[in-house]
């Protein structure tokens, strides 16, 4: 059957606002903030889980594949229409369905945005803590498929920690229901959680049950300076081994330190080359023994100055903004989210430094230390070949690094399109193997998302 007859079953089944065929309506959803760029051949907005099974239903009959998307915020190129198809918006299936604060859960379908379900359960002493700096503009469903956390993931988790159970619509069309009401149970496979964090390729999320934590009674910061990174990453290994567990711990090299202060002059001392943002919460004697802990662990060789931050609201912002910051140095940036244990990011971290003298290329890097997950930025110019060929082959070398350091090429970016090549690298052949064949037990042909994750 041919893609005409199948968009005009499309164009049968929803009305004419909730289907895009016309190039100009479907760009929007042709890409994400990895800028990949790869057309749809039709956009459809589902406001039911009914309709989502209608629309996989004909995908599958036709054989053409259908792409889960949410706000496209993404890094990876997990939501990018690679191979034509359908895009399938979940954006307007926004409703929270139930917020239950005697048992800590709420029920949301996936385009409802993180901050709109903050916002939502905040009044009620509530929030969920996966906190991605685009939590403004992305959806708890797209925070579900590529298992998303964000900087309080130090102490509270990630996604896949947060979420109880889940509707979703299989590559064949059929609604499944996974996990359960309660916070313990251990009836049958735990198909949860291997569907948060699968991408869009296993399932399309139609439902979530979620997990909620109640808001801290108090939140403290603290700031550390240091002479240069190494010394830094000492001292976070050291804040990691002490038993107080900071609720977010932010790490900025130098360059990106340098952007804030381009920005912000006079906000940074000039000295500084490596900045640690600590926030502890709990109540006011929980903040004050752990701060007095976490500044003891800083006194490390390097460090200039570590102390209480009693208004870090700027030095959140400016932390937030450095990603948009990064476009006023190169056209481009290759962003990669890599993660080692802590106690490696000392090598980790001199080791990326010296990688980037190497090869010439300007790079940044900051992150979620806590978690060992470091944002590791080549600044580059596309216009350039003999700079992007040096980017890639230091790209190349940072991956074998951090895999001889234990360490994993995504934290909470995913994979997609962008890091699909490397993934033989982590991952054995026999192991890969067995993720297909998972994959096709949820889509026997093929069309969720089809070629992303696997290399």
């Amino acid at each position: 059957m041919s893609s005409s007859q199948l968009l005009q079953q499309l164009q049968s089944l929803f009305p004419a606002e909730r289907v895009f065929t016309d190039p100009v309506d479907c760009y929007a959803y042709s890409y994400d903030n990895s800028r990949n760029f790869l057309p749809p051949i039709a956009v459809v907005f589902p406001l039911t889980a009914e309709e989502v099974q209608a629309v996989v239903r004909l995908c599958n009959e036709h054989k053409i594949p259908v792409v889960p998307r949410g706000r496209g915020t993404g890094t990876a190129g997990g939501s990018v229409p690679e191979q034509g198809g359908v895009a399938l918006s979940l954006e307007r299936m926004n409703r929270i369905l139930s917020i239950d604060p005697d048992n800590r859960m709420a029920i949301i379908e996936p385009g409802v945005l993180n901050q709109e379900l903050q916002d939502a359960i905040r009044p009620k002493g509530f929030f969920w803590p996966p906190d991605p700096s685009s939590a403004p503009y992305c959806s708890v469903g797209g925070n579900l498929a590529t298992c998303a956390a964000g900087p309080h993931a130090v102490k509270y988790g990630v996604a896949r920690d947060h979420v109880l159970g889940l509707k979703a619509v299989t590559g064949s069309g059929e609604l499944i229901r996974t996990g359960c009401y309660t916070t313990k149970g251990v009836v049958g496979y735990d198909l949860t959680r291997l569907i948060v964090g699968s991408e869009g390729t296993l399932a399309v999320i139609v439902e979530a049950t979620l997990k909620l934590t109640p808001l801290p009674r108090a939140t403290g910061g603290l700031t550390a300076q240091f002479r240069d990174t190494v010394s830094c990453a000492h001292a976070i290994a050291a804040i990691m081994a002490q038993p107080f567990v900071p609720s977010a711990l932010e790490f900025l090299d130098n360059n990106a330190l340098n952007l804030i202060r381009n920005r912000h002059p006079g906000m940074l001392p000039e000295e500084m080359r490596a900045l640690l943002m600590i926030e502890v919460d709990g109540s006011e004697a929980e903040i004050h023994e752990a701060s007095e802990a976490i500044l003891k662990a800083c006194e490390v060789d390097g460090l200039i100055e570590a102390k209480l931050a009693h208004d870090t609201e700027s030095l959140w912002a400016a932390r937030k903004a450095l990603s948009p910051l990064l476009r006023d140095v190169a056209p481009k940036k290759i962003n990669e989210d890599v993660a080692v244990p802590v106690s490696r990011l000392p090598e980790l971290l001199g080791g990326i430094e010296a990688l980037a003298q190497r090869y010439r290329i300007a790079n940044v890097n900051f992150g979620h230390a806590g978690n060992g997950n470091i944002h590791v930025n080549l600044l580059v110019d596309p216009g350039n070949p003999d700079e992007m060929e040096r980017a890639e082959a230091c790209l190349d070398e940072v991956f074998s690094l951090v895999l001889s350091l234990d360490g994993t090429l995504s934290g909470e970016h995913g994979v997609g399109m962008a890091k699909r090549p490397f993934i033989p690298r982590e991952i054995d052949e026999t192991t890969i193997a067995l993720m297909k064949s998972v994959k096709l037990a949820f889509d026997p042909s093929n069309i969720l998302n089809p070629g992303k994750l696997f290399p």
